[in-house]
């Protein structure tokens, strides 16, 4: 079974849609294509239980984002800085993701 395309990617500054964090903005710092998930910034945070280890001698509860379903989120239109749906066109031989509210490209 291939994976399934994402529309978004790492890097990419992001509105979150809907669920707990319903508004908030991150960048995202990992994507899952197999899972459908991605991981983004300040997003979805969890509290997680760490046992004492070389590196964190103390252990304890430590704060940090858990990856969030990617149909929860909506990159953000580099021109307006609203949330946008993403289309492709073929630049110059190459396959670029564009804003589909202002034609702007998404890749750098």
């Amino acid at each position: 079974m291939s994976q399934p395309k994402l529309h978004v990617k790492k890097g990419d500054k992001v509105k979150v849609i809907t669920g707990k964090d319903k508004g908030k903005e991150g960048v995202i710092l990992q994507a899952f294509p197999s899972q459908s998930r991605v991981l983004v910034e300040g997003i979805n945070m969890i509290k997680k239980h760490e046992k004492p280890s070389q590196e964190n001698p103390q252990g304890g509860i430590l704060n940090q984002e858990a990856p969030i379903h990617v149909s929860n989120v909506m990159p953000i239109d580099p021109s307006t800085n609203e949330p946008t749906r993403v289309g492709s066109k073929v630049e110059d031989g190459k396959k670029v993701r564009i804003a589909k509210k202002s034609g702007e490209p998404l890749d750098k």
